[in-house]
């Protein structure tokens, strides 16, 4: 029997092979494929809560900025009491904001561009292992500590920049926060969390508002800490800071194991 001949016009709504028309008359019919749809698994509501909490947990850790935390100490105490010390210390911490949101945009667009590769990393017991060696990492380099001088010796390079409210000032903050950010293994890991998550285009854009607002919750919480002190020198919050300032590497090293300790417990939930 004669094999059936095609005619090639242009497609119509109706067709499921563009470009084929139906066989001859008294032709065999040949089965039409349809191509395979892969049907996608979007991430469930629960899912994306809890990475984006998780994301926000990592942020906390990164909000551990001793040296930022530092600086702004150094100001309260050593600023006169007639300077300006709510401007100064505005404009730092908001240029230091200002940093951290523009490096986590950065970074958070190069780990997208990675697409799948941090899906699955994120998702792989391998993650844990990052999240517990750093943990690890950093109570060694805690334990093995240094003088607790960093703050002073920032503050001797850049005090001109910090003595009254300016352009400078803002310019400070946002290098401090960039250099600190960069150098912080939970800033990285919280980030890679958010890229995984499958998150919309404006879930995303308010996580990164929220993370950098998370990242200087403690140096925020620190400023106004201080700005109570020099008001209310006699309180107890001033009998706390001063006994901090008196012991700055004790202090520096409880901050240290404590963000070990939490590094270690999301680390060991992850494996779990």
């Amino acid at each position: 029997r004669q094999a059936p001949v095609y005619h090639r016009r242009s497609a119509t709504r109706g067709d499921r092979c563009p470009g084929l028309t139906r066989p001859a008359p008294g032709g065999s019919r040949r089965p039409s494929v349809r191509p395979p749809s892969w049907p996608s698994s979007p991430v469930p509501p629960t899912a994306r809560r809890s990475t984006l909490f998780h994301a926000l947990a990592l942020a906390f850790l990164d909000s551990v900025n001793i040296l930022l935390i530092g600086v702004i100490a150094a100001l309260g105490i050593g600023l006169p009491r007639g300077a300006r010390y709510g401007r100064v210390v505005g404009l730092l911490v908001a240029g230091d904001w200002l940093g951290v949101l523009l490096l986590a945009l950065v970074c958070l667009l190069i780990f997208d561009g990675l697409g799948d590769v941090m899906t699955a990393f994120v998702t792989s017991p391998a993650f844990g292992v990052v999240l517990v060696a750093t943990a690890v990492l950093v109570a060694v380099l805690t334990w093995r500590g240094g003088d607790g001088g960093g703050s002073g010796a920032v503050l001797g390079r850049v005090g001109g920049a910090l003595r009254s409210p300016s352009v400078a000032t803002l310019l400070t903050g946002s290098v401090l926060g960039v250099v600190q950010s960069a150098t912080s293994v939970p800033f990285y890991t919280g980030l890679i969390v958010m890229s995984a998550g499958g998150f919309s285009p404006v879930v995303r854009g308010l996580g990164l508002l929220g993370y950098a607002t998370v990242a200087l919750s403690l140096p925020f919480l620190s400023a106004v800490v201080m700005g109570v002190v020099r008001a209310y020198p006699d309180s107890w919050c001033g009998r706390v800071v001063d006994a901090l300032r008196r012991r700055p590497v004790a202090a520096a090293k409880t901050c240290g194991y404590v963000v070990a300790v939490l590094l270690l417990a999301l680390g060991v939930t992850h494996l779990v």
